[in-house]
């Protein structure tokens, strides 16, 4: 069957011409098979005339390509999203002809593999609308408020003059042109949130920043785009269309906000507390997501924002969020999104650059003047409001960000006519090159980590004895709170060596984009429904009554990424001047030996912190259950006994003098028995430690002994096997043990034990105290002292 088509470019200078497409009916879907095939000819292209092996043929070819480029591009730091666009193009009529239609786009191909990338597309705009909280846009600070507004609406009139100084007769209102002109100036949420993440600086100082301004500056986009077409209805139709098109609008936002909202949110209250919402209530939802593009045409509401409107609708975070995002985002962003951005570039034609109309020229003018415009406003409220030059710099490139909402809404318009292929070509180019220079620029101005280079000592050993002693307590799951609480108890708090303690409680960031810090102290009443920290808050609070004078207590809540925790950790150490965080082992055991629970996303937080820390750091492994699935209480709890017997196994080194400091600090009550653990090599040996080492562990021990009542033992040993024999004698005697990690310092102590370590975050000798050969139920401290970095 064959037709003729005409289309032309959107302009002041259009161009027509007629194309004849040729379609098969009834359209062939489903192979026979391969066996079918075998008896013909050209089997492959054959095999290829169906859709179905086409569409699989070119999702594999997609993904190959896809991560052969991106294997290559990533070494300078560019996106996936750029090697995605970049693998379309090289599936484009610029490398393969129209007769080599396998992986090429063509008539009958696009009606398959756009479908599916534009319904991924639709599915990315629903998800993006759930993971925002709408709350946060009043809770930004004026800063984020004026860096989200403003550069948007300047770029925006700065568009506007550009425009009417290149055609001076032209209606800059008509054609649509307005609403181009909005995706030039506007900012992307998704997209800016997506570029923070890949850099790893979401939950950062800029990152939050950038996060609340993308919040503002894209409803600002969302009402401009919903105005320019507005505008363009009035031009075309009258004022009646107009205010019935808004009178519409404004009903299906009402209809969202006021009866499917609410009903959302009845089903999240009949979701038990930390339970799984319902498939039924999931599918509900689904399907009225799959339906929201043909009601977005009844009311009026732009295609492309009606399910964005509608994910704004849905109760962000967990149970309901979070199962959406959980259940959908993989598939969305693994593979319905590389498909839509691939097939994005195979709408890209070289080719189209021969014969631009001065017209598309003049666009792509309007859209650099913008970039420009809006960089230089995003630069310049910063700076007027005392931000360091640097990250002023950052978050300009920030708010220029441009990615797969500015180049699918450009597709859209090119398949709908509104644009012309030129232009479409013009804009390509800019998007590829904006996209690729942000995240570069990005990272060679901002590095969180240099605010951790702090100059100033932040260890136990530099705490002065009679000044309260600064820790943060970073709490995950229940088990965790008790673990802390009972150390602390060990150490006996008293009012003339006082604690201050920071209980940090870290949730991962489920269903939601924008990273939450709450500062319960700071807060009259919940920031939002959600109850994050309402159990561990009770736990702390009865131990800071339990111990009046001698402990305070603050609580601190930190939603944010699995991989950016240490952010929240190490900034929050930063701001409260603390000198020791605790933080718990990643493994549980029960006292078989058998393990309880792991967590290796855990282990993977404690080495960032132990790597970035602004001050000493502890690990705490809990001590090993005595009846399997019992609740019997830990060996540190005051019930268990009226002294608590704390060793120090000392082997020399600055991490050994930073525990032999805090256990010098938890002995000060008459409860507490402390015993040093001095293991040293024999005579001929001594050369592994350096004499300046060996003087100021000297000197530590002998401050020891006269300021604390001790008992010391002093045992030599030749290698690592006979000081494993030595301290697996003698450990089930204690209740507490405190030992410096050690990293990188094997010398004859540990000769041969290296090879057998298993976790390198806590030590030779913490791995070798936590290894199921050392029976015995005490609890396990691995200390190390704040690092010295260049």
């Amino acid at each position: 069957m064959t037709y003729n088509s005409s289309s032309y470019t959107t302009g002041m200078d259009r161009t027509a011409r007629s194309e004849e497409v040729c379609l098969k009916f009834p359209p062939k879907v489903i192979s026979p098979g391969l066996a079918a095939l075998l008896v013909q000819k050209d089997k492959l292209g054959k095999l290829m005339d169906y859709s179905g092996p086409r569409l699989h043929f070119q999702m594999v070819v997609i993904f190959v390509l896809t991560q052969i480029i991106h294997s290559l591009l990533k070494l300078l730091g560019l996106p996936l999203f750029i090697s995605q666009i970049l693998a379309g193009i090289l599936m484009s009529p610029v490398i393969f002809s129209d007769e080599h239609s396998l992986v090429t786009i063509s008539e009958d191909s696009v009606a398959v593999l756009g479908s599916v990338g534009a319904l991924g597309f639709m599915f990315f705009m629903f998800l993006s609308g759930v993971k925002m909280d709408l709350r946060l846009t009043w809770k930004s600070g004026k800063l984020a408020i004026a860096i989200g507004l403003f550069p948007v609406l300047v770029s925006l009139i700065f568009w506007l003059m550009t425009v009417k100084t290149l055609h001076p007769g032209g209606n800059v209102f008509s054609n649509k042109i307005f609403h181009l002109a909005v995706t030039y100036s506007g900012t992307s949420f998704p997209v800016i949130h997506s570029l923070l993440s890949e850099l790893k600086i979401l939950n950062s100082e800029l990152g939050r920043l950038g996060l609340s301004a993308a919040l503002i500056g894209d409803m600002v986009t969302l009402v401009l785009t919903m105005f320019s077409i507005w505008v363009n209805t009035g031009i075309q139709k009258g004022s009646k269309d107009v205010l019935f098109d808004v009178g519409m609008a404004m009903l299906y936002v009402c209809i969202l906000v006021f009866v499917l909202r609410p009903g959302m949110k009845w089903m999240v209250k009949r979701t038990p507390e930390a339970g799984q919402i319902k498939d039924t209530c999931f599918y509900i939802i689904i399907l009225a997501f799959m339906i929201s593009p043909r009601f977005t045409a009844l009311f009026r509401v732009y295609f492309l924002y009606g399910p964005f409107i509608f994910g704004l609708a849905v109760p962000d975070g967990p149970p309901l969020g979070s199962a959406l995002v959980e259940k959908l985002d993989p598939v969305v962003s693994g593979l319905f999104m590389p498909i839509f951005a691939t097939t994005c570039g195979m709408r890209f034609d070289l080719s189209y650059f021969k014969y631009s109309t001065k017209y598309a020229y003049h666009q792509a003018v309007g859209a650099v003047v913008t970039l420009i415009i809006k960089f230089g406003v995003s630069l310049l409220l910063p700076l007027l409001c005392k931000m360091p030059t640097r990250d002023s710099f950052a978050l300009a490139f920030i708010m220029i960000s441009k990615g797969i909402v500015e180049i699918g809404s450009y597709s859209i318009m090119n398949d709908s006519r509104i644009i012309s292929e030129d232009i479409f070509a013009h804009l390509t180019i800019v998007i590829i090159i904006v996209a690729s220079v942000v995240p570069i620029a990005v990272k060679k101005l901002y590095d969180p980590s240099k605010k951790y280079l702090c100059f100033q000592k932040r260890t136990v050993m530099n705490s002065r004895f009679n000044q309260e002693l600064r820790m943060i307590g970073c709490v995950h799951v229940p088990g965790n709170v008790n673990s802390i609480i009972n150390l602390l108890n060990a150490s006996c708090p008293t009012r003339e060596c006082p604690i201050s303690l920071d209980v940090l409680h870290l949730v991962k960031l489920s269903g939601q984009a924008t990273p939450l810090f709450i500062a319960h102290h700071n807060q009259q009443k919940a920031s939002s429904n959600k109850s994050y920290s309402d159990n561990v808050v009770v736990a702390f609070k009865q131990f800071e009554r339990d111990n009046l004078g001698a402990v305070s207590v603050n609580f601190f809540t930190a939603v944010s990424p699995s991989n950016l925790m240490y952010e929240d950790t190490c900034n929050l150490a930063m701001d409260r001047l603390t000198s020791f965080i605790i933080l718990p082992f990643h493994r549980r055991w029960y006292s078989d030996g058998s393990i309880e629970s792991e967590d290796q996303t855990l282990r993977s937080l404690n080495f960032d912190i132990l790597e970035r820390a602004p001050c000493s750091v502890g690990i705490l492994v809990e001590g090993r259950r005595n009846i399997k699935g019992s609740n019997s209480k830990d060996t540190l709890s005051p019930s268990n006994s009226s002294s608590y017997a704390i060793a120090v196994i000392f082997l020399g080194g600055e991490d050994d003098r930073e525990a032999l400091a805090l256990a010098k600090r938890f002995s000060q009550d008459e409860s507490v028995s402390l015993t040093v653990i001095h293991v040293k090599a024999v005579d001929s040996l001594e050369f592994f430690l350096a004499e300046d080492e060996r003087m100021l562990d000297k000197e530590m021990l002998k401050d020891i002994k006269e300021s604390v009542p001790l008992t010391y033992i002093e045992e030599h040993v030749k290698d690592g096997p006979e000081t494993s024999t030595f301290l697996r004698s003698i450990v089930k005697d204690y209740q507490l043990i405190i030992v410096g990690r050690r990293y990188r310092s094997e010398d004859a102590i540990t000769l041969g034990l290296e090879e057998w370590c298993e976790f390198r975050e806590i030590g030779i000798i913490g791995d070798l105290l936590s290894s199921s050969d050392f029976f015995g139920n005490f609890s396990l401290l691995i200390v190390q002292q704040q690092r010295k970095r260049n």
